[in-house]
């Protein structure tokens, strides 16, 4: 094959460093933000927090609060935001310090000691770790149990593969007979028997009702534990044993003849069947709680809507003035290229942390603006709303909103929210109005929330009476709506009055 050079002219986008470290702060969430941060604080030298909040010479200050009417109005209402912590004063202990103290008294018995703020405050260097409340998962927890109770050697053995069999949900996912031949090379006299009496000694270990074979199990173990003297005790435990195919298919008309009870007896029975938990092992935790923390503040001030960012995503940064200073024009040696890199990364950096606070600020005011129905009367009022709705507004490409809207938060009176809850489809009425899917969600929960018990709504009748609305909504949508909602179908919702 011969070869040859030719010359070809075309257009492409070139990635510079500075935009796809724009772009990649863009898409962080709070929490990485703030790591974010921090790894470039650690490795650049030019880069330190701006401790004090009078000078204006930070890169990463903008304006933090818009009014969604008045985009240009100044920020006199700013000190409306102003937490109320800033105006509390320190007071002092006391007016005056003794000279002198009793000889058979100390500092403790006139003066409280005050707790260290800090690692820092406390005069040394040590590194206090945060001592919170730490995760325990329901084997830990059963284990904890087994090994303060007393079990032979051999039942020891048995509890221990019986414990790992329970899964999240605290039922037995292993049959008896499985656990008992895994145990045979061990144990070869092992009887089920044996392994029916570890299994009964576990069921008494806390929370009531763990290691149960199945659901009816699991209900008559907690019936077992309550007093003698509950109300309606033995009639629960009948209905479980005998009839709870009946009481899954909810069919009330049948359990009644057969429990020979009138209507108000049986919903005493079924309710203190529905107080038991039918997932012990969830009230044992078994991860790590994640908090949230939004991106923005949404406040009703004077009648009008506000959007802020929150002051407490990141530090306010800025570029530490004397290295900034050491930086020589014409000096070609290693130490001050090192400084001119470390000082162009900072800037680079703070311009990216600036530009992705303009952009998220910019975004959620105009979701705001779209969505005020909502802010003011929930989600029935929700409109519908796709990226390139907002992307035309604020004059950018909709992967860029996708990346703004993606793990960011808003804090409203109504609740926390993804920005991206408030894109949703549209369904069109007879009218030509357009109703987003998240109201349609709404109007559904509050559609079976006043249904009648004993006649709850089948997804055709919900159909029909949203048609009645104007919103046109085949049933198979309905269906969908209500399992996203996670609301059972009609027969499984029947209840008694």
């Amino acid at each position: 094959m011969k070869q040859s050079i030719q010359l070809r002219i075309g257009q492409h986008l070139t990635m510079t460093p500075q935009l796809q470290q724009a772009i990649r702060l863009l898409q962080l969430s709070s929490l990485e933000l703030q790591n974010e941060i921090q790894d470039v604080l650690d490795s650049n030298m030019m880069l330190e927090v701006n401790e004090d909040e009078s000078d204006g010479d930070t890169s990463t200050e903008s304006s933090s609060t818009t009014q969604t009417d008045t985009p240009n109005e100044s920020e006199e209402s700013a000190q409306d935001f102003e937490p109320e912590a800033q105006m509390l004063s320190t007071e002092t202990v006391g007016d005056t310090i003794p000279d002198e103290l009793p000889v058979d008294s100390s500092w403790d018995d006139i003066y409280d000691a005050p707790l260290p703020t800090s690692a820092a405050s406390a005069g040394d260097d040590q590194d206090f770790d945060y001592q919170g409340s730490s995760e325990e998962s329901l084997r830990d927890h059963l284990s904890w149990q087994l090994e303060m109770s007393h079990f032979s050697d051999t039942d020891r053995l048995i509890a221990e593969s019986m414990i790992d069999a329970i899964d999240e949900d605290g039922y037995l996912s292993t049959p008896l007979e499985e656990i008992h031949a895994s145990l045979l090379e061990q144990l070869p006299e092992l009887e089920i028997d044996e392994v029916e009496t570890v299994l009964h000694q576990i069921q008494n270990f806390d929370p009531i009702g763990v290691a149960a074979k199945d659901l009816r199990d699991c209900l008559l173990i907690q019936l077992r534990h309550l007093p003698a003297g509950t109300e309606w005790l033995k009639q629960a435990m009948l209905l479980l044993n005998e009839h709870f195919e009946l009481l899954a298919k909810r069919d009330y008309n049948q359990l009644s003849r057969k429990l020979r009870l009138d209507d108000e007896s049986l919903k005493a029975v079924v309710q203190l069947i529905l107080s038991l938990n039918p997932r012990p092992g969830g009230q044992i935790s078994s991860g790590n709680t994640e908090y949230i923390i939004p991106d923005v503040y949404v406040r009703k001030v004077n009648g009008q809507w506000r959007v802020e960012l929150n002051p407490d995503i990141a530090p306010k940064l800025r570029v530490n003035p004397y290295y900034a200073s050491l930086v020589q024009r014409g000096n070609a040696s290693s130490d001050n290229v090192s400084l001119k890199n470390h000082l162009q990364e900072a800037r680079w950096f703070l311009k990216s942390l600036q530009s992705r606070n303009e952009t998220l600020l910019k975004v959620a005011n105009r979701i705001v603006e779209r969505q005020r129905d909502f802010f003011e009367h929930g989600e029935e009022a929700m409109k519908p709303m796709v990226l390139h709705d907002i992307a035309e507004e604020v004059s950018m490409h909709e992967s860029t909103i996708s990346r703004v809207t993606n793990k960011k938060y808003l804090h409203s009176p109504r609740g926390i929210f993804e920005l991206k809850y408030f894109f949703s489809s549209h369904v069109t009425s007879d009218e030509g109005d357009e109703f987003s899917s998240t109201a349609i969600h709404a109007l559904i929960k509050k559609l079976v929330a006043a249904e009648e018990p004993r006649k709850p709504l089948s997804d055709s009748k919900i159909a029909d009476l949203l048609a009645e609305q104007g919103i046109n909504v085949a049933r198979r949508t309905i269906a969908k709506y209500r399992e996203a909602l996670n609301i059972p179908p009609s027969n499984q919702r029947k209840r008694l009055a």
